[in-house]
């Protein structure tokens, strides 16, 4: 058998208690045998159904026993039969018993591959264990189960048992129910088997492990501690994003009658000059070349090479730091775990001793890593303590990469602190928010966590499996939709949203979102920016009792407007600051109208544009604020005074003074850094001259 070959035996219960879940076991070990089609088409596959009526094996055969026991397929690899004998498990009427059933699958592992392969041998038992197992001619059942653990072991092989409990039977016999449990933990001690229960089908998909991948060690080598300290440690990928398969170019050119023909898609590339199209650059002639500035420097593969950081292969420890000072929003890429090299018992030891040290002293160590020889990058990261809590694990370590300084991305945003009350929560808003909180608890207090990450499959991932399968038989097929089990990873539970829909519309009533009204301007403003689509001036003089004060209106223009005419400056401001189309239009609506203050102050004959400049620069200082970009207002009123005092515009910065337009202090804006009392001065210095 290959390196990664594996040889599993499905062991599936399809008594009269099981049809409620059978369509989740349909589905799960479908998806099983739709990824090793694509991972590891290799892979051999057996079916046992138990609880059947017929019975069909060969120790019936051989020995007696094992009755209601079917060997629905032998083991062979995987291929479509198997995938459409699996969509359509017979349901059943008899109760099984699930340890001949196991005792059915190590014999049909034993008779293909006898001792060989170990390691490499599967039995995978999905049942809910209800219903009593026969008694042994000899012994107790414990003893029975120690003995099929013991062989289990001699013959190296796993077992993973997923008890499926969806709807447990309120009337099942509970001392059966914990007779059974106590014979799988018997297994899970005396052999290599791994015992799951599952309460919902989204944690059945995720119970079976659908694809087999080895454990491949990153690093082997020294964690060195100090020039003459060094343990023997190995490193191992702990979680890494699992992704789409890799799809390949295939071509239909290849005759139909070549039975060989692997239709693969080959690229080549060739470089051409610009001056002489037809001729092709040999690689030898071409180099690489980096921007820098207006130019591109050339670099050849050899300075590549030579400029290249060439580290030794190492893991070194840099100090040590307080847990609490590494966030974990820190943490970049996926996560590694460091184990003390197996079978050796002093680095066991002193990783363990080092373990237990950092924890009880909530300290995390800092390291330097070089995974191989010639890598070209080192990777800082953080060391955290794992203690095991069975005594036959050993304790390890978490390592999570660290960021650099390049890698930081710091936003700064408002606090809602600094917010006026009005706009802070009141205490029945933050109660109808705790409520919301507490109705949608993923792990409610004695009950078991739901979307546990070991349980929980990707959907995205499932539903392309699915479709994959679909299309293998079907080229027209369409795109399915998700299937309701995926649902409820990817939406809230519906039944929990019915059951509390007081609470969301206590919190809906609490946080009503209302249409802001457009408030009208003034009767002569409107008269003096009337639109040029406005004719109704009856409407408009109608209105006039409901002026409101320019600053209380937050740009309730909708036309698209990309520039800041002479006409209706403020206007136009107010159009460009409210689209949202493109990010851009903000940081270009406040350089237009800087620019149109700019050209109303230079271009003034005697003052006669002050009060256009004025009302133009209200309106800049007022979207600053509310688009929370005080710095560029401050620096341009700030430049603009300067501007007038060399233009000999004196009269100008007077007029502004007069009407207290002033820089914006941290009271209007959080990311101001002008204080309010720097804010009032600023118009004393304006009346003094800078």
């Amino acid at each position: 058998m290959a390196r990664n070959k594996e040889a599993l035996v499905l062991v599936l219960d399809v008594g009269p208690t099981m049809h409620a879940i059978l369509p989740q076991i349909e589905k799960v070990c479908s998806m099983l045998i739709e990824k090793k089609l694509i991972y590891s088409k290799s892979d051999e596959v057996g079916v046992v159904l138990f609880g059947t009526e017929a019975t069909e094996n060969e120790l019936t055969k051989e020995v007696g026993g094992y009755e209601h026991i079917t060997v629905l397929r032998h083991i062979k690899v995987v291929d479509g039969d198997l995938l459409q004998a699996l969509q359509n498990l017979p349901r059943e009427s008899v109760d099984g018993d699930f340890l001949d059933a196991i005792v059915v699958g190590m014999d049909m592992l034993i008779k293909k591959f006898g001792p060989t392969n170990k390691g490499k041998k599967r039995l995978c038992l999905i049942t809910n264990a209800l219903h009593p197992i026969k008694d042994p001619y000899e012994g107790t059942k414990e003893d029975q189960v120690s003995t099929i653990a013991s062989q289990m072991m001699a013959q190296g092989m796993k077992m993973d048992c997923v008890i499926a409990r969806l709807t447990q039977n309120m009337e099942a016999n509970k001392r059966i129910m914990e007779e059974n449990d106590l014979l799988l933990r018997v297994f899970s001690n005396k052999s290599s088997s791994k015992t799951v229960y599952v309460e919902s089908p989204t944690k059945l998909l995720g119970a079976l492990r659908t694809r087999n991948i080895s454990p491949v060690t990153i690093y082997r080598g020294d964690l060195e501690l100090s020039p003459k300290l060094n343990i023997k440690v190995w490193v191992y990928k702990k979680t890494s994003e699992e992704k789409f398969p890799t799809l390949k170019r295939y071509s239909n050119k290849a005759p139909p009658t070549d039975k060989f023909a692997t239709h693969e898609v080959k690229v080549d590339y060739e470089y051409k000059s610009i001056e002489d199209p037809t001729r092709v650059v040999p690689p030898e002639q071409r180099i690489k070349g980096y921007r820098y500035g207006p130019q591109v420097v050339p670099i050849s593969s050899a300075e590549l090479e030579a400029v290249k950081f060439k580290p030794d292969k190492s893991v070194k420890l840099l100090g040590f730091a307080n847990a609490s000072n590494i966030m974990r929003h820190y943490y970049m890429k996926d996560v590694n775990i460091f184990i003390a090299e197996p079978g050796n018992a002093k680095p066991i030891l002193a990783v363990s001793a080092l373990a237990r040290a950092m924890k009880e002293m909530m300290k995390v160590a800092i390291v330097r890593c070089v995974w191989r020889q010639g890598q070209g990058n080192v990777v800082v990261g953080v060391l955290t303590p794992n203690v095991s809590d069975n005594e036959n694990i050993p304790d390890s370590f978490y390592f999570n990469v660290l960021p650099f300084a390049e890698d930081v991305r710091e936003f700064q945003f408002p606090s809602f602190s600094n917010l006026p009350s009005s706009m802070q929560p009141n205490q029945q808003q933050q109660e109808a928010a705790d409520r919301l909180v507490r109705m949608l608890d993923l792990a409610p207090l004695g009950k078991e966590e739901i979307l546990q990450p070991d349980f929980t499959p990707n959907p995205i991932l499932e539903r392309f499996y699915r479709y994959l399968e679909l299309k293998s038989k079907d080229k027209d097929a369409a795109v399915p939709p998700l299937d309701e089990t995926l649902k409820k990873i990817t939406e809230p539970d519906p039944e929990i949203l019915f059951q509390n829909k007081s609470v969301i519309e206590d919190f809906r009533r609490c946080f009503e979102l209302k249409e802001n009204p457009k408030l009208k301007k003034s009767t002569r403003r409107l008269l003096k920016e009337k639109p040029s689509g406005l004719d109704d001036e009856r409407e408009v003089l109608g209105n006039g009792s409901d002026a409101q004060p320019m600053d209380a209106i937050e740009y309730p223009c909708k036309i698209k407007t990309e520039k800041i005419g002479d006409a209706n400056p403020v206007q136009d401001f107010e159009a460009m600051m409210s689209r949202r189309d493109s990010p851009e239009w903000v940081s270009k609506a406040i350089q237009c109208m800087k620019d149109k203050v700019f050209e109303l102050v230079e271009n003034s004959c005697e003052g006669d544009s002050y009060q256009k400049a004025l009302e133009c620069l209200t309106a800049l200082r007022k979207g600053c604020i509310l688009e929370q970009e005080p710095k560029q207002f401050n620096d341009f009123i700030l430049h603009l005074y300067k501007f007038c005092q060399q233009k000999d515009l004196k009269s100008f910065c007077e007029y502004l003074a007069s009407h207290c337009i002033t820089l914006i202090s941290k009271t209007e804006a959080a990311d101001s850094e002008v204080t309010e009392d720097e804010a009032k001065t600023f118009i004393v210095k304006s009346e003094q001259g800078f």
